[in-house]
């Protein structure tokens, strides 16, 4: 079991938007303790920092749930079907990005992962000159803009790499795993992040 350490704590606290003194009294502690628990000065007691954790998760399912629209990066590197494996290997490696959308007249046709060109590279090196619709895959999955980030979570969880956030049959943003991490620890994602 993986307890949360005293930063963990505070950062989550953060999220929430919940001073020391709303988490105390919504756990029922002194704001004191939390404050110790959160400077790591103190070890607190598993059945106080059950109460604290508890507390918590009970703010979190309050406050208004999170939108693919809250967690999307909007800027989104993209790639042609005649488009060749080498382009995508160099928009990948230029963007940081392991997966790109394959998008044909605006719509998403498909997806090509850095794992697809690589099998590609391992069966003959000469695959970088073959087309991208060669080697695409089924496009990625794609929700609302208002749709509830736990859907988005529930389709990486099954193995997906991506999914679009598409409004009125436009792409307007991607969400990837570190994404998701990235708005629960409120780290600004640096450019592309797919």
């Amino acid at each position: 079991m993986h307890l949360p350490s005293p930063k963990d704590i505070r950062r989550m606290r953060k999220r929430l938007n919940l001073t020391q003194t709303d988490l105390a009294q919504r756990a029922n502690v002194s704001q004191s303790l939390i404050a110790r628990i959160e400077s790591g000065s103190v070890d607190p007691r598993l059945s106080t920092l059950k109460r604290i954790l508890e507390a918590l998760e009970a703010t979190t399912k309050e406050q208004r749930y999170t939108t693919a629209e809250d967690v999307m990066c909007q800027t989104i590197v993209s790639i042609g079907p005649e488009d060749l494996l080498a382009h995508a290997a160099d928009l990948m490696r230029e963007n940081g990005v392991s997966q790109l959308p394959v998008i044909e007249k605006g719509n998403q046709i498909g997806a090509i992962l850095e794992t697809e060109i690589v099998s590609a590279i391992i069966e003959s090196p000469k695959a970088l000159n073959k087309k991208v619709k060669e080697v695409m895959l089924d496009k990625l999955p794609s929700v609302d803009p208002k749709a509830n980030v736990e859907e988005v979570y529930e389709l990486i969880k099954e193995g997906k790499p991506a999914v679009v956030v598409e409004q009125e049959g436009n792409i307007i943003g991607i969400i990837t795993k570190i994404d998701l991490i990235s708005y629960y620890f409120k780290w600004p994602p640096v450019g592309p992040t797919q």
